[in-house]
């Protein structure tokens, strides 16, 4: 009895320690999210980048194939980042010079509140397209806060990428004394992470792609725009396909004056980002061994902590720390326990 009670005491002990740890790691992260928030993701660029790295090296000397990465790098970058501004602006065009359909979405939006006796006519006519056109105003704002968002994280990837090396020989050096290989837990964490972002890159290309298809072959406008939208937000899981529905479906109301093809397009397009979203999930989750609801749960989790870019970086991040757990001995049970 004597033994029992003692193991329960330590197994209660260890259990608060953990969920003690838990709560100050979150309060940490929370608040020094604007400076931990880059960081993060320059890690995350240097996992996808550094084995392209080491190939060139093989091929040409070490300060020639970092430069060659990091040209690399910025190339991808660019196109990633100034197809959004491209997409972002083209919607913003097009809005500015369709006012009046979105007038008439406004006047036939209260009207059919009022025919179903609801009366938020009052209430509505508070607003006019003006505060939509702000709406859009600060989403250009935040295309330009996303634009140096990613310039400060290419400085810092670059910077990693010149002390990777010495970074990771002090590494090894602590290595005796924790018991575990930090730098092989970091290439498995990148090797994981690769792969996580291959699903999700050929998921979200599809995706893309069939939206383009779809909303051209409906004859929804700014078809181009839109695919490249629903490819961007698709490496959001959850909020990224619920937005990249709901603004297409916004601007169908606006361009199209029969409800049967605004429910068609919101039809079309709910069930591409299902299909495909829950599909990369699924082979995610088989792929790396996590449980689906521990990478809900997960992305909930990150999103609270950093808004958007935790929602973005927030399953990496698990994998990160999943990984971590596996291959540390004193908390590789957390690790079977989140595993499928």
């Amino acid at each position: 009895m004597i033994n029992e009670g003692v193991a329960s005491n330590v197994t209660f002990d260890r259990s608060l320690r953990v969920l003690f740890a838990i709560v100050l790691a979150s309060a940490a992260l929370y608040f020094a999210r604007t400076l931990l928030e880059p960081i993060a993701f320059a890690l995350f660029g240097i996992a996808l980048v550094w084995p392209l790295q080491r190939a060139i090296e093989a091929k040409l000397p070490k300060a020639a194939a970092l430069t060659l990465t990091i040209l690399l790098t910025l190339l991808v970058l660019s196109v990633f980042v100034l197809a959004i501004v491209w997409s972002v602006d083209d919607i913003i065009h097009w809005t500015f010079a369709n006012m009046p359909r979105f007038q008439s979405l406004y006047a036939r939006t209260a009207q059919w509140f009022e025919g179903y006796g609801i009366f938020l006519a009052e209430q509505l006519k508070q607003y006019d397209v003006r505060t939509f056109v702000n709406i859009l105003q600060q989403a250009a704002t935040e295309v330009n806060y996303f634009i140096g968002f990613c310039i400060l994280v290419f400085l810092v990837m670059t910077f990693g990428l010149m002390e990777f090396s010495s970074l990771a020989n002090r590494l090894e050096e602590l290595e005796p004394s924790l018991g575990w290989s930090i730098t092989q837990a970091a290439a498995d964490i990148a090797k994981k992470i690769r792969r996580y972002m291959l699903v999700r890159t050929l998921g979200s290309v599809l995706t893309g792609l069939v939206v383009f298809v779809f909303v051209l072959s409906i004859g929804l406008e700014l078809a181009v725009a839109w695919g490249v939208i629903s490819f961007v937000l698709n490496y959001i899981p959850y909020i990224g396909p619920t937005i990249a529905v709901v603004l297409p479906v916004l601007f169908a109301n606006a361009q199209f004056d029969s409800w049967n093809s605004v429910l068609l397009i919101f039809a079309g397009l709910y069930a591409i980002q299902f299909l495909t979203g829950n599909f990369e999930l699924l082979i995610a989750g088989k792929t790396l061994g996590i449980s689906p609801v521990v990478m809900l749960v997960a992305f909930f989790f990150w999103a609270f902590l950093w808004g958007i870019p935790g929602a973005f970086i927030g399953l990496p991040a698990t994998i990160a720390c999943f990984t971590i757990f596996e291959w540390n001995p004193s908390t590789r049970w957390i690790a079977k326990l989140l595993s499928i």
